[in-house]
This record gives structure tokens, C-alpha cells and sequence, in this order.
């Protein structure tokens, strides 16, 4: 791919961006690049020396988007640009970084190395969510890391029913359901004990938190089916639930209502330098006890 229109997404939130973002925006069109700014970056960051535009312009003009941020970051841009196939390149201006797993120092050496096509590809699957009550669909949304049913902060225990293709899996009474992907079994699923699969696993994972039943193990399925949450009772008359798609709350949940999860028509493109390794990411945001001589 010969990227020749490039678009800037930052964490604009993050005090300092402007100098690395312009300093990159710099580097790209000395190269010959087309530099777009998405628009609230560039209002927010004061990177007004080259053309702005929207999610929606970046996603039909961009043939490629660099975020400089966090992973919450890449999750927001990634459910946007999912439609449009556009690929995505991540540079850490944030903490772990699982995602953005360019640390901003080597960001130069690492852009140079794509531009001359030297890059593989990742490609990380999606959710697919929708809420349904009485057979009526209420909302719907995607989710690069996880849907996540969860009693309210106010209350007790939630018991969710778990069919997958309309096969009863189970009862459960919890704190609540985590459903990740294999990108999200490094987020949330992370902290709840739940175990880490590698992005080519086809796989939903199920991790339980907080179960009342100590036997309620995470458990991975297929992606090709589908997987119904219904919120079937509350532990007291006043104790609520909401559901989760990648932090993005929806709040109105009543007994009886339906999450349906399945695996998104769309697919996330990561391009990563040559030299990538996933291992090697866990190793050194995880901390694992490695030999001195491992990367």
C-alpha cells in the first residue's frame, strides 16, 4: 500500500500533545504525504497549519490514520473507521498501550519503516451489540474490547441467563458478565482473572465477576454464533444494571431485557512495524519474569 493521504488522531485531552503531533505531522509531509488533523484534535491541540476533517472525511479520503494516544483512544477511532477499512497505526502517548504499541520515542524510526512499506498486518475482530426488549431492538453498538453487563453501583447481585445459538449455557448470579474479544481479553477480562487470547483466536470470552458460585469459570465459544445475556432477576427491588460496549454506557435496563452479541461484519487493520510481536507486548506491559537478554 502506498499511503499517500495520512490522517492525525490525538488524545487531545493529554497536556504536551501539540508538539509531537505537529512534529509528526512535519515528518509525513516532508515525506510527501497528504496530512489531514481530525477536527477536534486540531481544535484542541492548536495543529492548525495543515488541512482538518471529520471521522466520516478521514474514513473516505485517509489511506491511512495514525493515533497518537492511549488505547482508549484507538478503541473510540477504531469503532469509527471500522466501516471505511481504513488501516490504523498506534503510537503510546498513554500507559500500557496493548493497542498503541509504538512508544512515542521511536515513533519517527518506526513511521519511516511503514512509509517504506516495511509493516505487517493485524486484523482484530468486533462486537456487534444490541439491547432488545419485547422483541424491539433499543439500541446497538460496537465493541473493539468488551460488552459488559453490570449490576448497578447502588445494588446487589445480578442473575443473567447465557444462551449461545439459543442453547441455554447457563444461570449466573454475579456483579456481572464480561464478553470479550481476543483484543479485550487484556482490558477488563484482564482484571476479572480471566484468561489472555492471542488476536487470531476466533473466540467470545465469557469471565463472570464477582460470581456467587465459585465454580462460574470463564469459558471461550466460537465467534460464528451468537450469544443472548438476559437479564432475568435483580437481588433487590431497587438494585439496577447497565450495559457496557467498550466504556460507552447505556443505563436503561429493565428485567427481562435482551443483550445479543455477535461478531461484526467489520474488522479492525493494525499496521505494525516489521518486528512486531504480541509475545513480546505482554512480556514487557505485563511484567513477566523474563531473562535479562529478552525484548
Amino acid at each position: 500500500m502506498h499511503f499517500s493521504t495520512i490522517a492525525l488522531v490525538g488524545r487531545y485531552h493529554d497536556s504536551g500533545l501539540d508538539a509531537p503531533l505537529r512534529a509528526l505531522a512535519e515528518v509525513l509531509h516532508a515525506a510527501g504525504r497528504q496530512v489531514l488533523i481530525e477536527k477536534e484534535t486540531s481544535e484542541n491541540t492548536g495543529v492548525s497549519e495543515y488541512p482538518t476533517a471529520t471521522t466520516a472525511e478521514i474514513g473516505s479520503q485517509a489511506d491511512l490514520v495514525i493515533v497518537m494516544g492511549g488505547d482508549g483512544t484507538m478503541l473510540g477511532v477504531g469503532r469509527q473507521l471500522a466501516q471505511y477499512d481504513v488501516p490504523l497505526l498506534g503510537i503510546n502517548h498513554g500507559r500500557l498501550g496493548f493497542i498503541t504499541d509504538i512508544p512515542v520515542q521511536n515513533a519517527f524510526e518506526a513511521i519511516e519503516s511503514v512509509l517504506d512499506g516495511q509493516y505487517d498486518i493485524e486484523h482484530r475482530t468486533l462486537l456487534q451489540a444490541s439491547v432488545v426488549r419485547d422483541d424491539k431492538t433499543l439500541t446497538c453498538a460496537l465493541a473493539l474490547n468488551d460488552v459488559v453487563l453490570n449490576r448497578a453501583s447502588r445494588g446487589g447481585m445480578i442473575e443473567i441467563c447465557v444462551e449461545y445459538n439459543e442453547t441455554l449455557m447457563y444461570r449466573q448470579r454475579a456483579d456481572g458478565l464480561i464478553v470479550a474479544t481476543p483484543t479485550g481479553s487484556t482490558a477488563y477480562s484482564l482484571s476479572a482473572s480471566g484468561p489472555i487470547l492471542h488476536p487470531a483466536v476466533n473466540a467470545f470470552l465469557l469471565v463472570p465477576v464477582a460470581p456467587q458460585t465459585l465454580s462460574n469459570r470463564p469459558i471461550a465459544v466460537p465467534d460464528t454464533g451468537t450469544l443472548t445475556l438476559t437479564l432475568s432477576e435483580v437481588g433487590r427491588v431497587e438494585t439496577g444494571a447497565s450495559v457496557h460496549f467498550d466504556m460507552q454506557t447505556w443505563s436503561d435496563l429493565q428485567l427481562g431485557d435482551k443483550i445479543v452479541v455477535t461478531k461484526a461484519d467489520h474488522q479492525i487493520r493494525f499496521l505494525h512495524p516489521k518486528g512486531y510481536n504480541f509475545f513480546s507486548t505482554l512480556r514487557q506491559k505485563l511484567h513477566w519474569n523474563i531473562m535479562p537478554d529478552a525484548s
